[in-house]
């Protein structure tokens, strides 16, 4: 590729300045940095029709309404030819190849900031962000035009963090005592809380079921586990301990530190998951907490022909304003991927209700909650005992306790399978149509949390994290129940499968009020288990 092609700014690329940053100066000239390169689908007439089967396919209509891996290889991924374009344009820069994915469609590449800088038009500086460093930019990238219709996104220039696990701690010990509660999060008192088994019988999931010959994956973005913990946590429950295999994506790693970090994200979605279906393998990808890790460990699980999960949980997110429109439309490419392969994507929808913890006095929905191929699951609050549920309203403990994350979507348009929903118009000024999140919620109240075991504490978790692994381990016992994956949910809920929910009529989140059927605070409502696993069963 000639020096003097010309070059186009990369469509959706631009990144504004980080808010609250301080600038420390410049990215040390020969700082190794390594990029993700997303190439277009060679053939996404191909895609769009198999989506467009899998759509229209009934909810019962069994394995053949799905693509396997290789399948989806073969008709959504990139164009031989096209990677090797993006390869020479790397090697041109003096760029390293470090590895090209042919059904990912990504090529990494690798080499000094100085030469990074130039092949992206971009200057690179060094913040300091509550003590901790990072590397940003601002504006656009560029790329040259010859290769504007092949590069989807790069990411990797900006190591920013890009999103916020979703859970919210008291630690069970020091509200007894009075003692000081963990800096992650000041709730009220608990109430009541329950064990992950216990939820799952109150919501009458599939007790027939183990989860047995299913992978759930989970998507951790730092922190660590500690098998010794939860050796003791299922002893203590009873219930066998579930295979817990790990992944590094990205050079991210297994590392537990304290109960106040992100541990108690990890050890929530494994507790809660495990002890859903403690039959099913838990495999949990570690990334970095960046936009480029983000994607590639979405990726990685979706593509994963080793562990080959069946659904697949995350427990972060982030207001959509803070994304770039290139990370959003990659990772929702990629739930798109794994709709096809009838993959289920289940994400919590965020803590900090309509305003998602941006405070511009906006409503702001969470993403990736609000892709609308994933399964977005909101929050409530339980009120009852392990053997029977007296009420249950929307999650909103005040500003400090946290509620549920939900609205309407400023950039994914509504779906087709939401249109019998009579959703609101946004509740920021010109009233936007948009997607509505979430879609069904379930316990997530700090005061009626779950018991968990983190770094060696007995605690408390609540938040919509927990949420999304709760109904990922229900949809790992239908799947074993059926016999075949449900995949993609959406369709069914909101359609054939409607009597299988309940609906929450009470509460707010901040902008938007619960009611009778869908709402932005508890969308459909919670899921009855064994009710969709009947509405579920094959016709014929």
């Amino acid at each position: 590729m000639p020096a003097s092609e010309p070059r186009i700014a990369l469509f959706g690329s631009e990144r504004s300045a980080i808010v609250g940053a301080r600038d420390i100066g410049p990215v040390s000239p020969d700082e190794r940095i390594e990029l993700t390169i997303r190439v277009r689908p060679a053939r996404p007439g191909a895609v769009a029709a198999v989506a467009a089967r899998v759509a229209g396919a009934a909810p019962n209509a069994g394995n053949g309404r799905w693509l396997s891996r290789p399948e989806l290889r073969a008709a959504g991924g990139a164009d031989p030819a096209e990677v090797v374009q993006v390869e020479a344009f790397a090697r041109a820069h003096r760029l390293d190849v470090v590895t090209s994915e042919i059904a990912e469609r990504r090529v990494v590449i690798a080499g000094s900031a100085t030469r990074i800088s130039a092949a992206f038009g971009v200057v690179l500086r060094r913040y300091d962000i509550d003590g901790a460093a990072c590397r940003g930019r601002t504006g656009p990238l560029t790329i040259p035009a010859s290769l504007e219709a092949v590069i989807e996104g790069v990411f990797g220039l900006d190591d920013r963090p890009q999103a916020s696990p979703h859970f919210r701690v008291l630690d069970a010990g020091a509200a007894e005592a009075g003692a000081a509660v963990p800096a992650v999060a000041a709730v009220a008192a608990v109430a009541r809380s329950y064990t992950p088994a216990e939820i799952a019988r109150l919501y009458n999931f599939v007790s027939a079921a183990d989860g047995a010959g299913q992978s759930i994956a989970l998507i951790e973005l730092g922190g660590g586990l500690r098998p010794a913990d939860l050796d003791i946590y299922f002893k203590r429950l009873g219930i066998p301990r579930p295979v817990v295999a790990t992944v590094s994506v990205d050079g991210g790693r297994d590392q537990p530190t304290t109960p106040d970090s992100a541990d108690g994200e990890v050890m929530l979605d494994v507790e809660v998951a495990g002890s859903v279906a403690p039959a099913a393998k838990i495999v949990v990808y570690f990334a970095p907490n960046t936009d480029r890790g983000f994607l590639d460990a979405i990726t990685r699980a979706v593509h994963d022909t080793t562990h080959n999960p069946s659904v697949i949980s995350i427990s972060w997110g982030g207001p959509e304003s803070a994304w770039t429109s290139q990370a959003m439309h990659a990772m929702d490419q990629a739930f798109a991927d794994a709709a096809l392969l009838g993959v289920t994507v289940t994400c919590a929808s965020g803590d900090n209700g309509s305003d998602d913890r941006v405070g511009d006095g906006r409503a702001h929905t969470d993403f990736p909650a609000s892709s609308p191929n994933v399964l977005a699951c909101g929050g409530t609050r339980l009120t009852g005992s392990a053997a029977a549920i007296s009420a249950e309203r929307t999650w909103n403990d005040g500003a400090l306790g946290g509620s549920s994350g939900g609205g309407i979507s400023d950039v994914f348009d509504p779906p087709p399978w939401q249109a019998g929903s009579a959703l609101p118009g946004s509740a920021n000024p010109g009233g936007r149509a948009g997607r509505g999140v979430p879609d069904v919620a379930g316990n997530a109240s700090p005061a009626s949390g779950y018991a968990v075991r983190v770094d060696g504490r007995d605690m408390v978790i609540g938040g919509t994290s927990a949420v999304a692994p709760l109904y990922a381990g229900l949809i790992a016992l239908l799947n074993q129940a059926l016999g075949t994956s449900v995949g993609f949910l959406n369709p069914a809920l909101y359609g054939p499968a409607g009597g299988a929910l309940v609906d929450i009529t009470e509460g707010n989140n901040g902008a938007y009020p619960a009611g009778v059927g869908w709402d932005a605070c508890t969308g459909l409502g919670r899921i009855d288990g064994t009710r969709l696993l009947e509405a579920l069963q094959p016709t014929h």
